[in-house]
């Protein structure tokens, strides 16, 4: 048996390879420092956006507060108008609608404030309009006096629409018609059978006061039996037009030679228009 020692030839050097390394943790490597490179820039842009944010929030801000204030000074009230009040004053009015000087102009609803104007007992209509850009002008049409009202003893101040105008107690105004048999409960929630009988009376007053000079007084407890007084005579009257009824009193009067019309007290004389073609006249109260 033979065994061969002969040496075995070296191989040439060459590099040295790190075999030890492992690819994908290179990769893992490189792609964590991407990904903090890739956040990095998102945080730097968010915070160039919330910086740009920010400026342009207060900007705005700014610009909100100053044109607001600049808005308000534009539109500021400064005069108040009022137009067509006789009775009341013009701070009454204003009081009534609830404005002063200073307020924005734009922040007054009209209708609101006719509404609060509206509620005083001697103003019939109120309009009121904003004018650019500092008047606030307010036209009010007030209720006319036409009547005092005699109820439970006690005078008020009607319009000709029935509505009251004010309390006057025991007070009296003889420049108007007095309208009495009128239900005091009634007068003061503003029912509409009471202002139709205070309309009545009063419509009556006119008819009459065409005629006779001096005041005339009404009761009107019953729409449909009208009663007159006036110098001395009382009238009454049924459910046909005032004015026909009247007319038809006006034809006869010059044959009515004992009516007492002087108010010379001697005697109350009656005349009742009633009754249809025909005018009944009593004498001395019957």
């Amino acid at each position: 048996m033979r065994f061969s020692f002969r040496t075995r030839r070296a191989e040439p050097a060459a590099p040295r390879m790190n075999r030890w390394k492992d690819p994908q943790g290179e990769r893992a490597v490189k792609q964590a420092g991407r990904t903090r490179t890739t956040r990095r820039k998102i945080v730097g842009r968010l915070a160039v956006v919330l910086t740009a944010v920010t400026i342009l929030g207060w900007l705005i801000t700014m610009t909100v507060t100053y044109s607001s204030r600049m808005v308000r000074e534009l539109l500021e009230i400064h005069t108040i108008t009022v137009e067509g009040i006789h009775h009341l004053d013009k701070q009454k009015v204003i009081e009534l609608a609830q404005v002063k000087q200073g307020m924005p102009l734009h922040q007054v609803v009209p209708a609101t404030v006719e509404e609060q104007i509206e509620s005083h007992p001697w103003i019939k209509e109120a309009q009121v309009s904003r004018v650019p850009f500092h008047e606030l002008r307010i036209a009010v049409v007030e209720r006319k006096p036409a009547a005092i009202v005699r109820a439970a003893s006690q005078n008020f101040l009607s319009d000709e629409e029935g509505h009251v105008l004010s309390k006057l107690g025991q007070a009296d105004d003889d420049a108007f018609p007095l309208v009495t048999g009128i239900d005091l409960d009634g007068l003061l929630k503003g029912t509409d059978v009471v202002r139709r009988s205070i309309m009545s009376g009063i419509e009556l007053a006119r008819v009459i006061g065409q005629t006779f000079e001096g005041r005339l007084r009404v009761q009107a407890e019953n729409q449909t039996n009208l009663v007159a007084f006036i110098q001395g005579v009382r009238f009454r009257f049924g459910e046909e037009s005032v004015e026909e009824q009247w007319e038809r009193f006006q034809r006869v009067k010059p044959t009515l030679k004992s009516l007492n019309f002087d108010g010379a007290g001697r005697g109350v004389s009656e005349v009742d228009l009633r009754y249809d073609n025909r005018i009944i006249v009593r004498e001395g109260g019957g």
